[in-house]
């Protein structure tokens, strides 16, 4: 008993003393000085001695070798070696011992000052000096294509730095962005962090001296009242001085008043989901339609540009449609900022009027090409009628209605819609029921449930007997981090479907994520359409060129002109060789602009279903019934089922914006 009393005796003491320690380190700095020099001088002082006491050359004397551990040891903690009196070396050691206690905290300071410094840096606090830069506000999956679209029309172009303000850490963001869109010369992306809807944080990104400031919505239920708060601390920052332009983006259309309101002359407002709804019934109508304005709208190919014709005021639009080798003109922009998409051929070009055109370069080569058309290819002008068509719709979300809607108005008399959504999903309000068929509407609209993920349900459907799929994202899906997983399921069970009964099934999927494109099992015939993408597209081309919003408010209303893809046949005669610019003047007699073509060459690959934008007029190829012709026309395709009631834009401006930079180009050749 007496040795297990031991055994437990020695470690209560142990702990005993440890506990001393730890609370004579908690009373002051003092006691935490003191133990330090304890701990110096128990380890400096005997190892001292120990060396004076083996070294050969030492005194032989024991005051002379204690003199000698008296330096080593001084000159170990970096005190004065002072010898002589006791009270000399006493003051010595003190005055040493304040030296060190000053260097300290000299060093202390420093290290603290430095310290603070990098964190302030690392969370994005201070403040960027920086002009005629451009300013993105808040984190999605757009702020991707908005920037990597940003560097890429700067490319060769000197140094312009973009700057991103997000509620995210500065250093993640620098390094997502970095990463993922290989961004080369890393300075020119500068990241804050704060909320873009407090004036103080937005003051870190200088949007005053800025060229333009694009707000992006967030994915939260809040997006638009975020947006409407960021429009309003600009507003409550800049104050009434001419300031940068404004692009930015709501989803749901009853909040554009208020945020036409909050954004005041200088901002121009985009609505996402209407967009998104009105792509997705044109991809459905048109296949390849979203590769083609994807490449429309981005900086890497053709793009849209305006030209001012110095000299050349009164002559027909007709000859100045075909004075450009490697352009394609569509429209004309009068000098009060009114575009005129694709106009009579004997309109007059004006004094400060510019030419509208899609070219690779803003500076196109003139070339008269009227002598590279072939009359005896050109085919004979024939009227389009489009019979009934048959749509699957699968899913629905808040985007369903306006899909809905624009089918509702603009389909043939007698088209066929089936909505099939989830047994566990609400009925959609939207749909009637019951179902009947009025024979004054234009499109019959069935609904039914059933889960389209299961390949029995899907087989019943037979979505081969569509002529198209609508594919709708799941916006609740089970797993928030993957929000793609259903509809890339629904795909593969559409290809399951397709080689099963080997027919072709035109689809067109709805993705959150860009990078689920990669992963979509997609045929042909089929599209994607990513969320938010045309958007993200449209905003960069505002802010880099804003004499062009007026252009794009045309094209992506229902009035002005839309993008169609046409077989070639119907404007040259099939089988024959014939230049591009054959076709351009084909469909300048219909009052259309041809500005590429989509070849379908079974034989050449995949890189053959990619739409060729702006090839040389002179360019002379063999035109076959696959091939097709992409067009801007002056109108949809097909007419509303109400004139007199138009598709919503999804475009408002608070005003137009000149482009101060004017662009030149040589006086083309007279006719």
């Amino acid at each position: 008993m007496a040795d297990a009393g031991r055994r437990q005796e020695t470690p209560h003491l142990r702990d005993r003393a440890r506990y001393l320690f730890d609370r004579t380190l908690a009373r002051s700095t003092a006691a935490l000085l003191g133990w330090l020099a304890l701990g110096c001088l128990t380890l400096v002082v005997p190892v001292s001695a120990l060396m004076v006491w083996t070294d050969p050359q030492a005194p032989s004397s024991l005051t002379g070798r204690l003199t000698a551990v008296w330096r080593t040891s001084a000159e170990t903690l970096r005190l004065s070696g002072v010898t002589g009196a006791p009270l000399r070396m006493l003051l010595a050691a003190v005055l040493g011992l304040i030296a060190l206690l000053c260097v300290s905290t000299v060093i202390g300071v420093i290290t603290t000052g430095l310290g603070d410094r990098l964190a302030e840096l690392r969370r994005g606090r201070s403040t960027v000096l920086e002009h005629d830069h451009t300013v993105v506000l808040g984190w999605s999956e757009q702020v991707f294509t908005v920037v990597a679209e940003l560097f890429a029309a700067q490319s060769g172009r000197g140094r312009h730095v973009v700057t991103v303000l997000a509620e995210r850490d500065s250093a993640d963001m620098h390094t997502e962005l970095t990463t993922a869109l290989g961004i080369a010369d890393a300075s020119r992306l500068v990241c804050r962090t704060g909320a873009p809807t407090d004036p103080d944080a937005l003051a870190l990104v200088t949007p005053g001296t800025a060229r333009s400031v694009l707000i992006l919505p967030s994915d939260g239920a809040d997006a638009d009242a975020r947006v409407i708060r960021t429009l309003l601390a600009l507003r409550a920052l800049l104050g009434t001085q001419p300031g940068p332009r404004l692009v930015a983006t709501v989803r749901d259309g009853h909040h554009l008043p208020a945020a036409r309101l909050a954004a005041r002359p200088r901002g121009t407002l985009l609505e996402a989901d209407r967009t998104t709804a009105r792509l997705l019934v044109q991809s459905a109508r048109q296949p390849g339609l979203p590769a083609a304005l994807r490449d429309l709208l981005d900086f890497s190919g053709a793009e849209f540009h305006t030209l001012h014709v110095p000299g050349q005021v009164d002559r027909p639009y007709e000859q100045l449609a075909l004075s450009f080798e490697d352009a394609c003109v569509v429209g004309i922009l009068r000098a009060d900022g009114t575009p005129h998409l694709t106009p009579p051929r004997d309109t007059v070009l004006r004094p400060g009027d510019r030419l509208v055109l899609v070219a690779h370069d803003d500076q196109p080569t003139v070339a008269y090409c009227r002598g590279h058309i072939d009359a005896r290819a050109l085919a004979p002008a024939g009227e389009r009628t489009d019979g009934p068509v048959r749509t699957l719709m699968l899913g629905w979300n808040r985007r369903a209605p306006f899909v809905l809607d624009i089918l509702r108005r603009t389909s043939p008399p007698g088209s066929v819609l089936d909505v099939v959504t989830d047994p566990d999903a609400a009925p959609p309000e939207a749909v009637p029921h019951p179902q009947r068929f009025d024979s004054t509407s234009r499109l019959r609209v069935r609904h039914r449930t059933g889960d389209h993920t299961h390949f029995p349900t899907l087989r019943a459907l037979d979505p081969s007997g569509y002529d198209s799929v609508i594919v709708l994202r799941d916006e609740n899906p089970p797993a928030p981090a993957q929000p793609d997983d259903k509809t890339l399921l629904t795909l593969l069970m559409l290809k399951a479907h397709e080689e099963e009964t080997g027919r072709r099934i035109h689809v067109v999927a709805e993705l959150h994520d860009h990078r689920s494109r990669l992963l979509a099992s997609l045929g042909p015939t089929s599209d994607v359409v990513v969320r938010g993408e045309l958007t993200a597209l449209l905003m960069t081309q505002m802010s880099h060129n804003p004499s062009l919003i007026a252009v794009f408010e045309e094209i992506f209303t229902a009035r002005g002109g839309a993008l169609a893809l046409r077989p070639a046949t119907d404007y040259v005669r099939p089988g024959l060789e014939a230049s591009f610019a054959t076709l351009t003047a084909a469909a300048l007699s219909r009052g259309e602009a041809a500005i590429g073509y989509r070849t379908h060459d079974p034989c050449a690959g995949p890189s053959a279903e990619q739409i060729r934008l702006c090839p040389g007029q002179c360019e002379r190829r063999v035109w076959t019934a696959q091939d097709e012709l992409l067009v801007l026309t002056p109108g949809h395709g097909i007419t509303p089922a109400d004139d007199t009631d138009p598709l919503p834009l999804p475009l408002a401006r608070g005003a137009h914006h000149e482009d101060d930079s004017t662009d030149r180009a040589p006086t083309p050749p007279n006719a």
